[in-house]
Order: structure tokens, then sequence, then C-alpha cells
């Protein structure tokens, strides 16, 4: 890699094991990575520097029973190591990982890392202080040090002997250094103080014993370390922690919320007192609160799906049921924080929209370039329309009724890194030979976030997010509620109080109206937005999905303006005008009408489509027009003196 880029990245590396202003991003030094097999050669994309800082690339087939594959830079390419075998030892000479690279890593022909047609998941740690790091090391057969690079607490480590048959050696520091856990193994942690000396790993070395698993005479081994950040992380901003190594008691009953101080993405998970599997979630295969897929380290199974006693991610932490591994279980943790931390700079990053021709066939895809979070799909000739989520699985809800939907989850699938797939051929999304039109969000700071939450039913009920700064916008729908969407925009203001906060709208042509009971009179913050005792956003017991939306230079804007019968040109902030317009009349009835560029936004008609209805869009108006800095709407759709509000995507 270029010299320069070497010094900007050591530089930031620095600034984050310090707790300095612009650590790295956890995008930066982790990634989740779904791919299918090609039975060729493949390079996998992930944006992580292996080949310039280092790092662990973890492999597994999710459809057949082959074992986790381990590469790391240490060792070097063509060397792997399986998770699931005592018998296990260092292959080498290995064409499954061919090449480290500046920006992921490249994949040869094996089967167990790339069989045509079966899907993978890859987990990629770059090296890097106060998250990750890779030792390998001699053994000596008396107690010895061995130095790190972490700099900070040590939160895991894993141990294998390289060069002949070993058991895979763990310590977490929610257990001792006389606790023995084992990585190829579903056993409790027992006692064994030769493995780790029964000395506490310091910022800077860890002490191994005289045990065959972690310091045999002669003999080689290789570590990975994870950190243990709390509030000392230094990442993102320079005051964020991305990494956590934990451990809770299962509940005999109900759940409890495990507060990490930010959202996962991935958690290995397993009970230090009770025999059961490990477990490795994420969010890109699916972890929501009805259900997660789940792989084992110590298993070579295919994956599996969990329906019951299931973890899932929260705003600021996850979900921990009972059932799990049973009541009284001490269980440990690795968590990863969620990602993209970058706030976004261009618009094409983070959205995207397409008009396509329904087919009727299962299993669709549909490439956006970058992981999306949520959709939206209106169908251009009429007829009910959805939006789902990948934090609730696909399953999703119209905009246009208060109809419950959330039964529906084989409708969208998110489990790509690059896009989307119609997974059946119903109606609201791919029937054969009708056309669409769907809108693709990415979750990112400064721009778009999506919560799930529980109601309480309790007035001033405050629901944590992470937008990073106060919505200006947000989207709630009951998911098992008959309940209208409602919605918080701060351009509406119907009783002229000046305090958005009071007021809110439903998706349908009725003015905006005041009530307490929504928002509960409180305007929402850059961490929380407050609600009422309206079961409409809070009912006691019932589950919900908030989507919020914010301004962002040169990416969105969420905004009002007063019309006076004159073409009036929004400006926006773009360069290159919106690809996406959303705009309503909050004065008088008024329909929430949607334009965008693909089906066009042009100096003429536009078709024009309404979350509030079922309608086929209407092609024989001209009631916007383009402009580079966002948008014009014509004198003919404005009429004099009415409030209207707006959202638009650059």
């Amino acid at each position: 890699m270029a010299t320069k880029k070497k010094l900007l990245q050591a530089a930031a590396g620095t600034a984050a094991a310090s707790g300095g202003a612009g650590g790295l991003n956890v995008e930066d030094v982790f990634s989740t990575y779904l791919y299918e097999g090609n039975g060729s050669t493949q390079t996998i994309t992930n944006g992580i520097d292996l080949a310039g800082e280092g790092g662990l690339v973890w492999l597994k087939n999710r459809t057949q029973a082959y074992s986790n594959m381990l590469y790391d830079t240490e060792r070097g390419v063509g060397k792997s190591l399986d998770t699931d075998n005592y018998f296990n030892v260092e292959q080498t000479g290995r064409t499954g990982l061919t090449s480290f690279n500046s920006n992921g890593f490249s994949l040869g022909n094996y089967t167990y890392e790339n069989a045509n047609g079966a899907d993978y998941a890859s987990w990629t740690w770059r090296k890097a202080p106060k998250f990750f790091d890779v030792v390998t090391y001699t053994g000596t057969g008396s107690a010895q040090n061995i130095s790190h690079n972490l700099g900070t607490t040590v939160g895991t480590i894993i141990v294998k002997r390289t060069d002949n048959i070993a058991d895979w050696a763990v310590y977490h520091r929610s257990t001792s250094a006389t606790d023995v856990l084992t990585l190829n193994s579903t056993a409790a942690a027992s006692t064994d103080g030769s493995r780790w000396n029964n000395t506490e790993p310091t910022s800077t070395v860890f002490t191994v014993g005289s045990d065959v698993t972690t310091n045999e005479n002669t003999r080689t081994y290789v570590a990975y370390l994870f950190a243990h950040n709390d509030g000392d992380g230094g990442f993102g901003d320079g005051t964020q922690d991305i990494i956590k190594c934990g451990s809770y008691t299962e509940p005999a009953s109900g759940s409890q919320t495990i507060n990490l101080g930010f959202e996962p993405q991935f958690i290995l998970i397993k009970s230090a007192s009770v025999v059961g599997q490990w477990q490795i979630l994420d969010t890109m295969r699916g972890i929501t609160d009805n259900q997660f897929t789940r792989l084992e380290p110590n298993s070579s199974g295919a994956e599996s799906t969990l329906t019951s006693g299931y973890v899932y991610p929260l705003s600021n932490g996850f979900n921990a049921p009972s059932g799990f591994y049973g009541s009284g279980a001490e269980i440990i943790y690795i968590a990863i924080r969620r990602g993209p931390m970058a706030v976004p700079t261009d618009a094409t990053e983070v959205f995207d929209v397409q008009t396509y021709t329904g087919n009727g066939t299962a299993n669709r895809k549909f490439t956006t370039g970058f992981a999306i979070d949520t959709n939206l799909i209106l169908q251009r000739g009429g007829g009910l329309g959805g939006m789902g989520s990948r934090l609730i699985d696909g399953m999703h809800m119209t905009s246009s009724d208060a109809v419950v939907h959330d039964s529906l989850s084989d409708w969208i699938d998110y489990d790509y890194n690059d896009g989307f797939e119609l997974e059946t051929s119903y109606g609201q999304s791919n029937s054969n030979g009708d056309n669409y039109v769907t809108y693709s969000w990415q979750r990112r700071p400064n721009y778009f976030d999506v919560v799930a939450y529980t109601g309480d039913g309790v007035a001033g009920r405050t629901v944590s997010h992470n937008l990073g700064v106060a919505p200006e916008m947000m989207w709630v729908k009951g998911r098992d509620v008959a309940d209208e969407w409602h919605i918080y925009h701060s351009g509406i203001d119907r009783d002229g109080d000046g305090l958005p906060e009071t007021d809110y709208a439903i998706f349908s042509t009725a003015q905006p109206t005041d009530s307490v009971t929504i928002w509960n009179d409180t305007a929402p913050t850059d961490s929380v937005f407050t609600l009422g005792t309206n079961g409409g956003v809070n009912g006691s017991g019932s589950n919900y999905i908030a989507y919020l939306f914010a301004s962002l230079d040169g990416v969105s804007k969420v905004g009002s303006f007063t019309s006076d019968g004159t073409n009036l040109t929004i400006d926006c902030g773009f360069s290159s005008g919106a690809r996406f317009i959303l705009l309503k009349d909050t004065s008088a009835l008024g329909a929430w009408f949607v334009w965008d560029s693909e089906r066009g936004i042009v100096a003429g008609n536009d078709p024009s489509l309404k979350l509030n209805d079922t309608a086929a869009e209407n092609t024989s108006n001209d009631f916007v027009d383009p402009d580079s800095s966002g948008f014009i709407v014509n004198s003919s759709f404005t009429y004099t003196g009415k409030l209207w509000i707006f959202y638009a995507i650059a």
C-alpha cells in the first residue's frame, strides 16, 4: 500500500488508541461479508486493509457441513486452522484463501471456502490498538509472557497450537485466568491454572503456563486477542467504543437488556457454566426480535435458525432472554458495534431507487452496491405497497392502511452485502407483469436510522436511537397493532405554537393534528425520542418500528415551505438535483406525493405515486421540475398560503 496511506492509517490508529479525535471507525477494522462460492477464484472486497495492517479472516460454509476455517496474516497465506476439531493441525499449501489484500482478501477453488453455489459467511478482524491483535509464538514448557499490541484491557484470548493436535484454549475476562474454556467443545468452563499460569493478562502481555494447549516446549502457537472497551475505545469521533467482552446471568423468565453503549452487529456467545454450543450471531445473516440465524464454532454444521429464546440487538445493547442456555447460566460474549460509523458524503452510498417489472418468481435479486437496511416498494399500476427492514427480518407494513402486516415474513431477504432479494412472487412486490418502484436506505449517522421497540404505555417513555442528531422526521408504526402510521416532522405546526413535537400526521390526506399522547409534547434529541400513551406509538406490550430521518448536507433534506402561487425553487443544498421527493400540503386535505428520478423528474409531466392510497401513478401532471440545488414546485400545484412539508434525497 502507498506510504502516505500507511502513515495516515497509523495516525488514525494512534488517535483511536489514545482516545483522540478522528479515531478509526468499526468498518475500518471489522467486516461481516456474505458471498456465494463459485468453485473457481474470486476476490472479496470488504474494505479491510489486511495487506498493510494484518488481521484474521474467519470463513464458514453456511449451507453445508464444512469446518470453520481461519486464516491470519501472521501465519501467512495458504495456512488454515479449523475451530471445530481437536485433531486439527495447521494445513499448509491450501488454495482456500490465496491473498490478503488492502481492501479484503482473495479466494481459490478449495471446497471449504469457495464451493460452487454454496453460501458463505466471512468475518474479518484487522489488527488495531484497542480492538484486535494476532500473535504467534513458540512454547517453552514453563511460564512465559507473550507480548501483544492491544494497549488496553484484554477481553478474550483464543490460542491454538499449530504444529500438532490440541484443543483451542479460550480466556475470557468475565471468568478468570484459572478457568478453562475450549472453542472446539460445548463443555462448561473448568479449573486449570496451567493454561494461563493463574495470571491475568495486561495491556501489553498475556501469560501462559505449562499446558500443552498454550505452551508446550518447542511447539508453535497462534493467539487471537480481542479488546474490551469500557468508555475508553477512542473510535469514531474519538470517544466511542466498538468492542466489549462481558457476561450476564440468564434470567429464569422474561428477558433483560445487556447495555453495551452501542448497537451490536456481531455477537459470539457461550455459556461458561453449563454445557452448550458456542454461537456466532450477526445482523447480516439475521438477528431480529423474532428469530436469529446462528453458526457454531465448535461444529461443522450448517447454519440453523432459532425462533424462540432469541438474542437480538437493541439500540444500546442486546436483548438477553430466558430459555437460551438455561435459568441461572453464566453467559459470556464478545460484541462488536454496528457500522458504518462514518457520516455519508454521497447519497449514492446510502440510497438507491430502481424500477422493475414483476416476474412472479421467488428469490429475485436486486443489486444496490451497498448493504441496505430498509425498503419501500410501491406498485405503479395501483395496489398495496410495503415497507420492510433488516431489523425485523424483512417483515413489512403498508403505508396506505392501518392493517397489521407483520406476519408476511417472506417478503424481502436482506441476506446480502450489496442489495436484497424478493423471496416470493407476492403481489405487493413481484406479481408477474406488474410494474414497481423500490427505494432502499442504509442506516448511517446524521442521515437515517431504524429502531424496533416494545411499548410500555407510560407517558414520557424515551426510546434510544443511533441517528446521532435530532431526527427531523419520524415514521412510527405498530407491528402488531392495527393503527395508523404516526408521523413527526419538524415542519408541521398545526396549532401555530412553533413546536412540532405537539403535532403529528398520519399517512392520509387529513391535516396534521395536535395531541400530547403521541410525542408527549417533547422534542426528539440526538439520542432519544419521547412517546406519550397513545396505542399507535406506545401501547403496553405492543411492538413497533420507527424510521428516523435527518437533513445531511449534500445528501438529504427535511424541510418545509409556504407556497405563494408561483414556481418555487426548493434549495436542498444539492449539486445534481433530487432523486427522491416526498411532499405534503399540511394546511388542507392533501396527499403524500412521491416522485423519483427513475420514473422521471423532468421539465414536463412527472409520474407521481401517493403513500396514502393504492391508486396507480399519475402521469398527466407537471407538479415538480428538476433543479440542481433540489427541485422546483410548479405554480399549478402551490396555491397561495399553503404550508408544505417535504423530504428529499440527492
